[in-house]
């Protein structure tokens, strides 16, 4: 490369191993189109076998958090369809397209594909591909070996309808080769589940699955796909809706010895941990990895910590190398008399088992919060306890109140926070501190703010896009969205009560808050509401208002 004169380098003075650096880091379809008819040399580089045997022919534009589109430009899907693929289809070995393009791209014979990902299907549309269109269910039948399906869904978590089940029924008779399926848990921000138990009790027999992730709506539908039917499972990444048996079955013994890695994840609380979860981990005798995300309730004053986790499971699991939780317990106290554990005996715990580095803290709160559904009516009071292994893991940190101990967690873009005690100002400074790339954060918090004046220290969330303040005193609205207090760059969606935005915007008309107001896509409110004067104008941007 000449560098003689710096002045007039530009992109063709790069080597070839730069320049095919930076198009990998680029997306794909979008490279194609810019630059397939720039030089003989760039037609080379995009045309490379290592190259687009891994074809991602998805844009995402995400208009609010929720309403994200992944077609491309029409010229663009033109010029590939015509121009691009014919030359490259018996090269791509991995597929990724959306609900809009599917039909002009799979024209085409991919005679080397084994790897199909589907991407922001509608359930309708995409059962109707599967279950008339001839093309995809060849390619399933005879291809593909590893499939992603993602289903559309909005920000109320629902239980998919018949559709999705069908999908997902179809998918495992349609599958011959098929190994490893990820079945709508692509995009975390999604929250919709799918029910398995009331599938037929003969499909998926002698099922060639080895690698499985999959969102359910009850722990039934977790035993379903542990019922031996999926033989050659090695590979279980679940999450569940609630983790609470809600069908009588037979108790099930049959040891899992082939299940080699398992993770469990539940946001909702769940009060069967001892019922459910320990009897099926014990069934898990060769398991090699093990990932628990769970918030637990008892009532019998037990904390679950390092002597229970080592006694209950993994004193169990002799073949185990990989162990990742983070587990919230709160016990629920119904009289005053409770040995609270401190968070250096937590600490103690764990020590000398083999676990690793671990954080944790305590919380005692004298009454049952207002803002959570527990089950419990006669409570007085509530301690809770969170462990959770490190470098912490997971995307999401629920229930984060005043005693955290801080940390850095660069792998959380989902946050609550909830408490009966007032979140503070400087508080905020240590979560943007510790959690510096959240993109979703919720508050619930009914306690007003005792010091009210703010530091001058300017407090960030540059990657935040929605906050959820439907269960926050006033005081949050304007924490956040007075623009002096925190620094919000990148907000798209607020989830507030319509009391609270008429108290903080005093009425639409607050110039301190108009700033963010402005630039919302997303209004989401909790009742449905008549627009007064001014409001449009204030929320010049809004795209849509769901209640």
């Amino acid at each position: 490369m000449n560098i003689s004169n710096n002045n007039n380098l530009n992109i063709f003075d790069l080597p070839n191993e730069i320049l095919f650096i930076i198009i990998k880091k680029l997306n794909l379809a979008d490279v194609i189109y810019s630059l397939v008819d720039v030089n003989e040399r760039f037609l080379q580089l995009l045309f490379d076998p290592f190259y687009i045997q891994n074809l991602n022919i998805t844009l995402m534009t995400m208009k609010s958090f929720y309403q994200r589109t992944f077609s491309i430009h029409e010229q663009v899907l033109s010029n590939i369809c015509k121009n691009i693929l014919p030359k490259i289809h018996d090269q791509v070995k991995q597929l990724t397209i959306e609900q809009h393009s599917m039909k002009r791209i799979l024209t085409h014979n991919y005679s080397q594909l084994y790897s199909l990902s589907l991407v922001n299907f509608k359930e309708e549309i995409l059962f109707r591909y599967l279950a008339d269109y001839t093309t995809l269910p060849t390619l399933l039948i005879r291809q593909i070996t590893h499939l992603t399906v993602d289903i559309q869904s909005d920000e109320i978590p629902k239980l998919f309808s018949e559709f999705s089940s069908d999908i997902f029924l179809l998918i495992l008779s349609l599958c011959r080769r098929l190994i490893k399926l990820n079945f709508c848990q692509v995009f975390s921000y999604r929250n919709s589940f799918i029910s398995t138990c009331n599938l037929p009790t003969t499909s998926c027999r002698r099922s060639t699955l080895i690698e499985l992730k999959i969102n359910v709506a009850t722990f039934n539908d977790c035993l379903f796909l542990l019922d031996g039917r999926f033989d050659s499972l090695s590979k279980l990444t679940i999450n569940v809706k609630k983790i609470k048996c809600e069908l009588k079955k037979k108790k099930n013994e049959i040891k899992l010895s082939k299940l080699k890695y398992f993770s469990l994840a539940s946001i909702n609380l769940t009060s069967d941990f001892d019922k459910y979860i320990i009897p099926l981990l014990h069934r898990m005798i060769n398991l090699e990895e093990l990932i628990l995300f769970l918030t637990v309730i008892r009532t019998d004053s037990t904390f679950i910590d390092g002597t229970e986790l080592y006694d209950q499971v993994l004193v169990h699991m002799s073949q185990l190398n990989k162990f990742i939780f983070s587990i919230n317990t709160n016990v629920l106290i119904e009289n005053n008399e409770i040995d609270i554990p401190s968070n250096e005996h937590i600490q103690d715990s764990f020590i000398g088992r083999e676990y690793g580095q671990v954080g944790s803290y305590v919380h005692f709160e004298p009454k049952k919060p207002t803002n959570q559904n527990i089950d419990f009516e006669e409570a007085k009071a509530v301690v809770k306890s969170h462990i959770y292994s490190l470098p912490y893991q997971f995307e999401s940190f629920l229930h984060l109140n005043n005693s955290f101990q801080g940390g850095m967690f660069v792998n959380v873009r989902h946050l609550t926070m909830t408490d009966s005690f007032p979140f503070e100002h400087e508080f905020f400074k240590t979560i943007s501190d510790c959690f510096p790339f959240i993109k979703n954060l919720t508050i619930c918090n009914l306690e007003p703010q005792k010091n009210k004046q703010h530091s001058s220290t300017l407090i960030s969330f540059p990657h935040l896009n929605l906050l959820n303040l439907i269960d926050a005193h006033d005081d949050y609205a304007e924490q956040f969205l007075v623009d002096t207090n925190i620094h919000l760059p990148c907000l798209l969606d607020l989830c507030i009560t319509y009391e609270s935005l008429e108290v903080v915007t005093n009425n639409f008309t607050n110039d301190a808050t108009r700033p963010y107001c402005s630039k919302l896509k997303g209004l989401h409110m909790h009742k449905p509401f008549v627009r007064p004067k001014h409001f449009d104008e204030y929320f010049c941007l809004l795209l849509h208002v769901e209640i």
